[in-house]
């Protein structure tokens, strides 16, 4: 834990000059909180006890002075306490989501997108908290109750002995919550998970929810998840639900103690009335600066939780090492794989891809089909190093990917993914994510390439129609035609299309491939398809079966000699003719 804290408290940053100015306000208030007690035992046995109303004026107005300087040194503190705390969170969420920026798909895969979600707000908003009370009242508390606890014994030191009854209940009662509480919060943050993982599920599936009817089993599989989390945090609060009303029986019982015990003082003349009121009140500071450390260590508790889970993502190491000090450039668009095996697991058990031998040269079209699990997607995923390979060298422009630096590696390929993905914004700052820098001649030739230009320009604003969260506003097909217009004002060497064609007609995907031969004739083409019609004049065809090459050659070839690529032309030749 102590190396946990210590990682997280480099994030402080320049947030700890607040936070410094936040300790020394706490400091100061509870100096003047713990004077005013002492000035109001000698206002009432010096002043009002003797009757001397000047004195009583003098010490009640440093009393007041005292209380305004509490006041605003209490304000200064909140103030400075909001800045630092909330700064730090604002460096340890830049902090999180770079590290998730960096991670690869393996990494990704490993925590999944809810539960990295979930550390981002809910993880990160436990911590905030934690360091505000940290700088708060982990310090404001151990100072007044070392002030108070000193001006107390002054008064009556045989009357402080009362504390001691106290102070081992509570230590024992902490204990116990420590022991106990901290993995049942450790659960309720996996709950918490997979609840952020079905409303993550539901709302970018609401179409296919509410296509099916399925409105209704959706809400109450979410009532369980919501009702899951209720239960472990209940589970996980209990323990701590008992620490207010211990804190304050505990507090009621000394008080009653010091007042029976006074009250014989008093009448013995041991003491003096404004002095056990003065005693009274460091009392309460003393039992109150308890209970306020108590609460802390309860937060504490449940952040530690949270601080556990960040550092897992901040300590994190990429799967793929970056190699950013490589200067190497892409010179064209070859690609050759070398007997590779992969698997997402990275083991050899359950191999995705074996033995995968492929010489593609530069500026060819590659044709890649192949039943459902085939590999084909992960083929493709392996030329701009998203995964690592187990075994064999995948090399881009005779180079190991491995040499290159990713983001050299992959702004030489232009990859149109299975899933369509775009962002909220318009369509032209859409297209940009290609290049930046484009014009706006360029982002209407690539348009027209991929078919786009026209049913961008039937929208009233054209290229500066507003898309909505992921594209909301398009069709699946036009959402396609985008992509792969995105794609194409990178200017690549390599184009992966990854089935990007199949939500629109066979007439325009034959146009988009006729516009490719103009539009990037040196550019290799890797297409994966379903139908036969979209790889058909591609110069050779991949034929993918269980994670293995099972033949390459022309349509004409592969139509003459291999029986996977005759049932498929076939089947939907048969398809075609119904």
């Amino acid at each position: 834990m102590k190396n946990t804290v210590k990682r997280l408290l480099g994030y402080v940053g320049k947030y700890k000059y607040p936070a410094i100015l936040t300790i020394l306000c706490m400091i100061g208030e509870v100096v003047f909180e713990v004077l005013i007690p002492r000035y109001m035992a000698l206002l009432i046995d010096n002043g009002i006890s003797l009757g001397d109303t000047g004195y009583v004026y003098r010490m009640g107005g440093v009393m007041i002075l005292l209380t305004l300087g509490a006041m605003l040194l209490g304000m200064l503190g909140v103030i400075f306490g909001a800045r630092s705390s909330t700064g730090f969170a604002m460096n340890l969420q830049n902090a999180v989501f770079g590290a998730v920026e960096d991670f690869s798909f393996k990494n990704t895969d490993k925590f999944t997108t809810p539960s990295l979600i979930t550390r981002m707000t809910n993880d990160i908003t436990n911590i905030q908290q934690a360091f505000q009370m940290t700088i708060r009242m982990a310090m404001r508390s151990p100072a007044q109750l070392i002030l108070a606890t000193f001006m107390a014994i002054r008064i009556s030191g045989r009357l402080s002995l009362v504390l001691l009854a106290a102070l081992p209940v509570l230590a024992g009662f902490l204990i116990l919550i420590g022991t106990k509480a901290h993995p049942r919060f450790i659960a309720m943050l996996h709950r918490y998970d997979d609840m952020n993982a079905s409303a993550q599920e539901n709302l970018i599936a609401i179409r296919v929810v509410k296509a099916f009817v399925r409105g209704d089993y959706e809400t109450k599989k979410f009532k369980k998840c919501a009702a899951d989390v209720r239960d472990a945090q209940l589970r996980a609060e209990k323990l701590l639900i008992l620490s207010g009303p211990l804190m304050t029986l505990t507090m009621y019982a000394c008080i009653l103690a010091v007042v029976g015990i006074g009250s014989s003082h008093i009448a013995t003349g041991q003491m003096l009335s404004g002095e056990l009121i003065s005693f009274i009140s460091y009392i309460s500071s003393i039992l109150i600066s308890l209970m306020m450390l108590s609460m802390y260590f309860m937060m504490l508790i449940m952040s530690s939780a949270s601080a556990k889970r960040l550092v897992e993502v901040l300590d994190e190491v990429p799967a793929i090492d970056e190699n950013r000090s490589s200067t190497l450039e892409v010179k064209d668009g070859s690609v050759d794989f070398d007997h590779v095996d992969f698997s997402y697991s990275g083991s050899d058990e359950n191999p995705t891809l074996t033995d995968i031998d492929l010489h593609i040269q530069s500026g060819e079209v590659i044709g890649v089909i192949g039943g459902s699990g085939s590999g084909k997607t992960s083929l493709v995923q392996l030329i701009p190093r998203l995964y690592e390979v187990n075994a064999g060298t995948v090399k881009v422009g005779g180079v190991n990917v491995k040499d290159y630096s990713t983001d050299t590696l992959r702004g030489a390929i232009g990859m149109v993914l299975q899933k369509n993905v775009l962002f909220s914004g318009t369509i032209k700052e859409n297209l940009k994510w290609g290049d930046p820098n484009a014009t706006d001649d360029e982002i209407e030739a690539a348009c027209k390439a991929a078919c786009a230009h026209d049913f961008i320009q039937s929208f009233p604003q054209g290229y500066d129609t507003n898309l909505g969260q992921g594209g909301v506003n398009v069709s699946g097909g036009q959402k396609q035609r985008l992509c792969i217009a995105r794609a194409l004002l990178k200017n690549p060497k390599i184009l992966i299309l990854d089935d990007s064609t199949s939500a629109v007609d066979t007439a325009t995907d034959a146009a988009i491939r006729e516009a490719f031969k103009n539009a990037c004739p040196q550019t290799t083409k890797i297409i994966i398809a379903q139908r036969l019609n979209s790889v058909m004049d591609a110069d050779r065809i991949v034929v993918l079966d269980e994670g293995k090459i099972n033949d390459v050659g022309t349509h004409e070839e592969l139509l003459k000699r291999n029986r996977i690529y005759q049932e498929v032309y076939e089947s939907q030749t048969q398809k075609e003719a119904a």
